[in-house]
């Protein structure tokens, strides 16, 4: 038991949990969490099962890292406990008696004799150590009398309240491991979906994409209307850094995409030997669109928004971004497949007509629409306001033992033919040279006086 106590209270033992916690919490910042499997293999390849594993792909909510802050807990506890009862006894029931050879020993000391007897003495030490906030104590033992003049003593439970602020945080980010969540609701306008582990449902009314001038995005905007009891009951525009908050639940703008199994596709017919030839189609996959004055019909069969030929010479998409959209389109004549090709948006002069007959057609690929979703991130952290709290208490408690530390004046009163003789003792256990000169002046004080 006493091997276990030692084990627990032992400060290396804080030092490698704090160590081991920081690493892994890098590792996590590092890490995307919470995401789908095949996104982690798609960005880590086979690492991605090991990462799995290991919970490093919810590294904060993974067993490990839960006992890791279990354990580390425990053993600021023990150790605040070993120390706090005896800040306490040395709070409320100070040991006034001290040996005058100690006292003498002290760095900070002084001594004078006063024409007082021992009440006068004892009362004009009160209203002088008074006058600069000390509240003293008296006990009177073997014809001496023993005085504890203290100040700012809460500022001996500072590295307890930075403890107790620790353990809120440390309680906080348990609760948060064991019952919070998140999860990703794809919406498209209007559609209605109910939310994990809640007794509402949430609506996007409208999603906007902001873009730069050259192109790039600037902002996703998402109008989110939460849904309880089958009546709308709130509505908020969520953007990035600007969440919805519900009973708990935190909504979050987190990404957006097209819905491609159905694009709408514009495509620019030309003719190489007429100029003057040109037909805009506009067409959904796998509808046949007729060109205009020629007996052909035109058909789109495949759109891949970013076109990439893999490993495998297989056609696939890189991303669901439109980084090098391209389209698969057939001609026709009555049920006989003509020809075959790929064009390309970025790319309009990448084409190679796969055709049984000569072909007079060139094909550009000049746009392309679909339907945007929304991706928000809904989330619910039940230890976030433990965290806030304990973030409280660990100011409180660095103020106060960086800026409030304690002070002591230990003093000796000894009576002798109608004179008392002082002998004080000044402790501090920060900002000593500030702590002397008051104590020189709290001296110099007494010695003025008649």
């Amino acid at each position: 038991m006493k091997f276990l106590f030692k084990f627990f209270s032992s400060v290396k033992l804080a030092i490698v949990l704090l160590i081991i916690i920081t690493l892994a919490s890098i590792l996590g910042t590092l890490i995307p969490q919470q995401r789908s499997l095949d996104e982690y293999v798609v960005r880590y390849g086979q690492t991605a099962y090991l990462l799995a594993f290991l919970g490093f792909t919810k590294l904060y909510h993974s067993l490990w890292f839960i006992s890791l802050l279990s354990l580390f807990s425990l053993n600021i506890l023990i150790c605040t406990l070993t120390r706090f009862f005896s800040k306490l006894r040395k709070s409320f029931q100070p040991k006034l008696e001290i040996e005058e050879k100690k006292l003498c020993a002290l760095k900070i000391k002084d001594n004078l004799i006063k024409n007082w007897n021992l009440v006068k003495t004892q009362e004009e030490l009160k209203k002088e150590l008074s006058s600069h906030h000390f509240r003293l104590k008296g006990e009177v033992k073997e014809n001496r009398t023993f005085l504890l003049a203290r100040k700012k003593t809460l500022g001996l439970f500072g590295n307890d309240v930075v403890h107790l602020g620790l353990l809120i945080i440390l309680a906080g980010g348990i609760i948060s491991g064991l019952a919070g969540f998140r999860d990703n609701l794809t919406l498209s306008e209007g559609q209605i979906l109910p939310v994990l582990k809640a007794d509402f449902k949430i609506r996007l009314d409208k999603f906007e994409t902001e873009y730069y001038p050259n192109g790039s995005v600037r902002d996703w905007k998402s109008t989110l209307t939460v849904i309880e009891n089958g009546k709308p009951h709130l509505s908020k525009i969520v953007e990035v850094n600007h969440p919805l908050s519900f009973k708990g639940f935190v909504f979050y703008q987190s990404s957006y995409g097209w819905n491609w199994t159905n694009p709408s596709l514009e495509i620019w017919v030309e003719k190489i030997n007429d100029e003057s030839f040109l037909n805009k189609i506009e067409l959904n996959l796998g509808e046949k669109v007729g060109l205009e004055g020629e007996n052909i019909q035109i058909s789109v069969s495949h759109f891949i928004p970013d076109f990439v030929i893999n490993e495998k010479n297989e056609i696939t998409t890189r991303s669901l971004q439109p980084n090098n959209p391209a389209a698969f389109i057939e001609g026709w004549q009555e049920n006989e497949k003509i020809f075959s090709v790929w064009i390309f948006a970025k790319f309009p002069d990448f084409t190679r007509i796969k055709s049984e007959k000569e072909i007079d057609f060139t094909f550009e690929l000049k746009d392309f629409k679909a339907d945007q979703f929304s991706v928000i991130q809904v989330a619910k952290d039940p230890g976030v306001n433990f965290i806030w709290v304990g973030c409280s208490f660990l100011m409180i408690g660095l103020v106060l033992a960086f800026y409030w530390p304690p002070r002591e004046i230990k003093i000796i009163l000894k009576e002798r033919q109608g004179k008392t003789e002082i002998i004080a003792g000044g402790i501090a256990s920060k900002n000593r040279e500030v702590f002397q000169s008051e104590f020189e002046k709290i001296m110099t004080s007494l010695r003025r006086l008649k």
